[in-house]
């Protein structure tokens, strides 16, 4: 078991890669995450099924694989409830069983679990957020990172993702980012340091597409977008990420890796310290426009 800190969930434990035989090295699919009880429990039924459905039709595991175009081995996984299918291999299964669909209507609850658990809990809240508050300490957000900036920071960490992993996770954090094509649109507001702007992650292109990318959605009419001059002094947000999120209801969940242990909280005098907290930085940040202008300036430079 290793563990990812990808920015958007600290600590999560990834599993992995089983050792594979020979021929099976791209083979989609992705392992499951024992600790997700949840997709654990949907993966374990598609897979019963997927078993259920071949011994239907009397076809022996070697020949079912040659027959969708997979390695034994993955099939036992897929079966057995340890490997998480893709579309496509429901799909090849549906049509090789005759299953008249039913086998590729999984793929419904499958993709729900498809990315990790702590993904998805986020995922899940921001879906739901009529107001989201970020203020990043040393990278630029989740939600406003191109696939190729991600996939460079990825590729960064150590130990070493296997590419497996690292489509799974940029996937997932591509995914949250539908967040800005909700109607009606929630309001975003984000504060990010001026030296996020200005670290080198991946080739200059990649560089040069992700500032483009932050003036694309700074000058989206529900979000605002801030810059912390390195020139600014201390602040209340030297110690780590900030992240409010405030639902319909009238309710509010916060979380700061600086308090409460990183843990999320909605207990209301929490909330309260980091509102102030994030308000401060807020107020010590540089205007919208002038946040945009530096912006620009950076993009200059690259």
């Amino acid at each position: 078991m290793r563990y990812a800190d990808d920015s958007e969930g600290r600590g999560m434990a990834v599993d992995g890669e089983v050792v594979r035989g020979s021929g099976e090295a791209d083979e989609p699919g992705w392992e499951v995450d024992p600790d997700d009880e949840w997709g654990v429990a949907v993966i374990t039924t598609v897979g019963r099924q997927l078993k259920l459905r071949r011994e239907a039709v009397e076809m022996r595991v070697c020949d079912f694989a040659r027959a969708v175009g997979y390695g034994e081995d993955l099939v036992y996984k897929v079966e057995a409830g340890r490997r998480i299918p893709r579309r496509e291999y429901l799909e090849r299964a549906d049509e090789v069983l005759g299953a008249g669909g039913l086998l590729a209507a999984a793929w419904a609850d499958v993709k729900r679990v498809r990315y990790p658990r702590r993904v998805r809990e986020l995922a899940k809240l921001e879906a739901q957020a009529v107001e989201i508050g970020v203020y990043e300490s040393i990278s630029i957000n989740g939600l406003l990172q191109t696939p190729e900036h991600a996939r460079a920071l990825f590729e960064a960490w150590q130990p070493a993702y296997s590419e497996e992993d690292l489509e799974r996770m940029l996937a997932a954090r591509m995914t949250r980012q539908s967040v800005f094509d909700r109607s009606p649109a929630p309001a975003l507001s984000f504060v990010l340091e001026e030296a996020a702007l200005r670290r080198r992650v991946g080739s200059t292109m990649v560089c040069r597409r992700q500032l483009e990318r932050l003036l694309e959605v700074g000058r989206l009419r529900n979000v605002t977008l801030q810059v912390m001059p390195t020139s600014s002094g201390a602040h209340p947000g030297l110690s780590g990420r900030i992240e409010i999120l405030k639902f319909a209801d009238g309710t509010a969940m916060g979380r700061s890796d600086g308090a409460y242990n990183g843990r999320p909280t909605s207990e209301p005098k929490q909330l309260r310290i980091l509102e102030l907290r994030y308000g401060t930085i807020r107020a010590q940040a540089l205007p919208p426009a002038e946040s945009l202008t530096l912006i620009e300036h950076v993009l200059g430079e690259t």
